[in-house]
């Protein structure tokens, strides 16, 4: 019996008997007399070959092996790359693997893991874009600079670039950090400090404070950060850091207040945690806290100072006349008739000291002392009296409250009772006492014309009675005053009769 195998030009073949390797078989054709023969095929165009019991053969064989196949054995420390033409494979520790020679070209790296994991550049561009087992590749844009961390150590930085490390059984990340900010978030800067100084010298900027130390750092002419005493934080290099020391004086210059409290919003957001700050308002005065100690009298302006260490109390104090009301005080007169009544009372802070220092609550204290003093005026006197004489209520509460508050530096302006409120039973009698008294003098002047009046009709007759003339003419004017309201007169005879005899008139 035999048996005919057939090799294609882009194939090679591997000739079994019975399971056992006995060769290697070129492209053509092939006749075998027997039982038992076999032959496995393997396209070149997929250069690696899958050859079973390979440790095996390599021994027995590997003459004839390593003519037609390139052996590739990596340790346990090393790792391989092969080139396939175009194409790359990785091959991790203690691997055997072989490819085929002769169809397509086969070129091996051996690398050692002990040395470095980084691959070159030369092998980074060949690569890109081909993902490999036991390669991660990173690119560092031209804005960045990377930390290269190997199981969370840091091991060095990476410029902008391309780069490829061999990731095998072991963790290896990039950190990227942008250099456009000057103040990244560095991770375990401290670590980075200690134990990579050629590192930090080489590029950044260190900044560690004393106790009594506060640093502000800035970027081309721009406040960045403030660091509070005992900080230590990294920096690219190119900043600008200024060191205070606020041992002695914790208060902000004038600079630095228009530029941290009074300049852009971001500034002032780095400042809030940093600053105690207290604006005192033109006609109002400061009064400054240090550690529950009254330090200073602070002027109109915009203040600052650095909380570190120390607490702070600010209080603003207006200096203008101010009004305070007392509404609505229900009180017995001295006549026991119930009043409510509003007074209103304008005072200034002469001494803002003496009166913070001596009063909790400046106007609790003024609203209480004018409403005794109100009280105490309003219960010495009759209801007649009040309203006769309202301003004997504003005297005495004005010498009342002037003698209590002259002590505490307040000067009171003026006080005033603004309003009388009369119960309604009170305003109805009042009401009718008013108009029975409007009554009886109009009466009386109804009565006194009158008088008049008749008074003077007698005169008017005592004048008639002696003039016959005066009786005449007073004829005359009422009948002109009744011809006034005759539309039509007919005059029998003469005029004369008319004076003296009959007088006809006819009305139409």
């Amino acid at each position: 019996m035999c048996k005919r195998f057939y090799i294609k030009a882009n194939e090679i073949g591997i000739l079994y008997l019975w399971s056992d390797f006995q060769k290697i078989l070129q492209p053509g054709r092939y006749t075998y007399f027997g039982w038992g023969w076999k032959v496995k095929t393997y396209d070149l165009n997929q250069p690696e070959a899958t050859i079973d019991n390979l440790e095996l053969l390599l021994r027995i064989k590997r003459a004839e092996i390593e003519e037609h196949l390139l052996i590739v054995r990596t340790g346990f420390n090393q790792a391989a790359l092969v080139c396939l033409g175009q194409n790359w494979v990785s091959i991790l520790p203690n691997q055997l693997r072989a490819f085929w020679r002769g169809f397509i070209d086969v070129e091996v790296h051996i690398f050692n893991l002990q040395e470095s994991l980084e691959l070159s550049a030369e092998f980074v561009q060949q690569m890109r874009g081909i993902p490999l087992n036991g390669v991660k590749k990173f690119q560092i844009s031209e804005y960045e600079i990377g930390l290269l961390y190997v199981q969370n150590n840091f091991v060095q930085p990476l410029e902008p670039g391309d780069y490829a490390f061999w990731c095998i059984d072991k963790d290896v990340t990039v950190k990227t950090l942008s250099r456009i900010v000057p103040n990244p978030d560095f991770p375990l800067a401290d670590i980075l400090v200690e134990k990579h100084p050629d590192f930090v010298a080489a590029y950044c900027q260190v900044v560690e404070l004393l106790t009594q130390e506060v640093a502000i750092v800035r970027y081309r002419g721009n406040a960045i950060a403030i660091l509070p005493p005992t900080s230590r934080k990294l920096f690219w290099q190119g900043v600008e850091v200024e060191v205070i020391d606020i041992s002695s004086d914790s208060k902000l210059s004038p600079k630095l207040v228009a530029e941290l409290v009074s300049g852009r919003k971001e500034i002032l957001a780095l400042s809030l945690n940093s600053l105690h700050i207290c604006e005192v308002p033109a006609q109002h005065v400061g009064l400054l806290y240090i550690n529950q100690e009254f330090q200073s009298q602070l002027q109109s302006g915009i203040h600052a100072w650095w909380l570190f260490g120390r607490s702070f109390q600010t209080e603003t104090i207006d200096l203008r006349l101010q009004n305070i009301e007392v509404s609505g005080q229900d009180i017995l007169s001295k006549d026991k008739v119930p009043l409510r009544l509003n007074l209103t009372a304008g005072f200034r802070i002469q001494n803002p000291i003496k009166a913070k220092n001596g009063l909790s609550d400046i106007s609790g204290f003024l609203y209480k002392e004018l409403q005794f003093a109100l009280r105490a005026a309003v219960g010495e006197q009759t209801l007649d009296a009040l309203l006769e004489n309202k301003g004997a209520i504003d005297r005495s509460v004005g010498e009342y409250i002037r003698a209590k508050t002259s002590e505490y530096g307040i000067e009171v302006d003026s006080v005033g009772v603004k309003d009388i409120i009369l119960p309604g039973e009170i305003k109805t009698i009042l009401s009718k006492v008013v108009e029975a008294e409007k009554a009886a003098q109009a009466n009386v002047v109804r009565r006194r014309e009158e008088t008049a009046a008749t008074r003077s009709m007698l005169n008017t007759a005592k004048v008639m009675e002696d003039n016959p003339v005066a009786l005449r003419l007073k004829e005359l004017e009422v009948l002109e005053r009744i011809a006034e309201k005759i539309d039509k007169i007919q005059v029998n005879g003469s005029l004369d009769s008319i004076l003296t005899e009959l007088i006809r008139i006819k009305l139409d």
